[in-house]
């Protein structure tokens, strides 16, 4: 089963193939996975959603979504310690049997069905899959946490990683534009595979307590994301759900990095939600955006947009020629040209 769900995710459209991303993620696997180092293939899928698993066969896959919301290198570890964990303990097989325990034969065709994978549902049959595979019991999830706590630590990773990283997950939750999402005791993953609960947390907090030192290793991390924050953003947007989004750009900003492309996302927040002082919002994050080195050149557009709306031709005009000079080979460069020869005397 797990062979065929791995065949899925090497053939998905998805999957991220950047050489440079996946030998890190590939290095701090194999740190908290010691003698399990052999058995992992690890994949890179672009889903915006915090998840990973990895499956009885070795192969595992880190979704962009926790790549986006971890803040370090020491939380990426844990997480990665803890799948590892489910891995070495088997909980996976331990699951399947429970269900063929309990004669579910309807539970136990659906995912053999799922990972066969029947072609009339696509993406959404093996993203099933996933689900029921890799959905464990508490006991397990603490279990796991326990593992990957102590394969943190012993690679030299801050003890607190796990413990703020649930936390962060929980205070995103709170944070959803969503009142169902906001009432779950959190989304751990888009499946709610990995429960999060007060009990994991106390217990991660006083493991945590009992240890001393280890690294985060933050910078080494950001390098190893920041060719992605743009696109990993984007597809979050695509979300709509503006609350766990601006949460995330927080963090993101924490340390004061990477600030054209966030200022640029919390305008982007708000030129789509459109509420009640958003446009104005929105051009002031534009222009915080365009201060940096790192803004996205499509917060130029945007401006000379508003700035055209307002009859402000003139700073319309250079708005929209920065664009295209950061951009020369943006998809919309004739659309923006034409923009341009709309404005009146050609924005002079």
């Amino acid at each position: 089963m797990s062979d065929r769900a791995e065949i899925e995710a090497r053939a998905s459209g998805q999957l991220e193939s950047d050489p440079a991303l996946n030998a890190y993620l590939r290095a701090v696997a194999c740190r908290v996975a010691a003698a399990h180092c052999g058995d992992i293939r690890l994949y890179v899928m672009n889903r915006p959603y915090f998840n990973a698993q990895m499956a009885p066969n070795g192969y595992m896959e880190v979704w962009s979504g926790l790549l986006l919301r971890a803040e370090n290198e020491a939380q990426l570890a844990f997480v990665l310690g803890h799948e590892v964990g489910h891995y070495s303990e088997r909980h996976s097989l331990s699951m399947l049997r429970t269900i063929r325990g309990r004669s579910n034969a309807a539970a136990v065709f659906s995912i053999i069905t799922a990972v066969a994978g029947v072609p009339i549902v696509g993406d959404i049959v093996y993203l099933g899959t996933i689900a029921s595979v890799f959905g464990f019991s508490r006991e397990k999830e603490l279990q796991a946490d326990t593992i990957g706590f102590d394969r943190a630590i012993e690679a030299g990773y801050d003890p607190t990683a796990g413990e703020t990283l649930w936390n962060n997950l929980i205070a995103e939750t709170r944070a959803s534009d969503n009142p169902d999402v906001r009432r779950q005791e959190t989304r751990g993953s888009v499946f709610r595979t990995h429960p999060l609960s007060a009990d994991r947390i106390a217990a991660l907090s006083e493991r945590a307590a009992q240890s001393s030192g280890g690294q985060t290793h933050r910078e080494r991390y950001r390098a190893a994301i920041r060719p992605f924050l743009d696109e990993w953003l984007r597809a979050d947007l695509r979300r709509r759900d503006y609350g766990q989004t601006s949460l995330v750009l927080d963090r993101l900003a924490a340390h004061g990095e990477d600030l054209g492309t966030v200022e640029y996302y919390r305008g982007e927040i708000n030129r789509i939600r459109r509420g009640e002082g958003d446009r104005e919002r929105a051009i002031q994050h534009y222009t915080n955006a365009i201060a940096h080195p790192d803004a996205p050149a499509a917060a130029w557009r945007e401006l000379g947009e508003y700035a055209a709306r307002d009859n402000r031709n003139a700073e319309a005009a250079q708005f929209f020629r920065t664009y295209l000079e950061r951009a020369p080979d943006a998809g919309d460069r004739a659309l923006v040209e034409a923009r341009l020869a709309q404005l009146p005397g050609g924005g002079q």
